[in-house]
C-alpha cells in the first residue's frame, strides 16, 4: 500500500513551506493524486515526493522554473 499526503504532510516531509508547494502545483511541477470529496485537500503520493525533490535539487543548481519545467517534461 503506498502512502498518501496532504500538503501539510509533504511539507514536513521534503522541508518545503506548504506555500512553495502550492506555487509549484500551479505551475504544473509536482501533481496531486486527488482531492477529497468533502474537505477538497489535496492528495499526494511518493512519487510527488520524489519530484519535489528533485524540483528542489535543480532550483539550488540555480535553474529556472521554466528550465525545470522542460526538463521534467523531457523525463516524464
Amino acid at each position: 500500500m503506498q502512502d498518501i499526503y496532504l500538503i501539510k504532510d509533504l511539507s514536513r516531509k521534503t522541508g518545503c513551506s506548504i506555500y512553495t508547494i502550492k506555487f509549484y502545483y500551479k505551475l504544473g511541477l509536482i501533481k496531486e493524486i486527488g482531492r477529497s470529496p468533502y474537505t477538497n485537500f489535496r492528495y499526494f503520493d511518493e512519487s510527488s515526493v520524489k519530484r519535489l525533490e528533485k524540483v528542489r535539487a535543480l532550483r539550488k543548481e540555480r535553474l529556472s522554473l521554466g528550465e525545470i519545467r522542460k526538463k521534467l517534461l523531457v523525463e516524464a
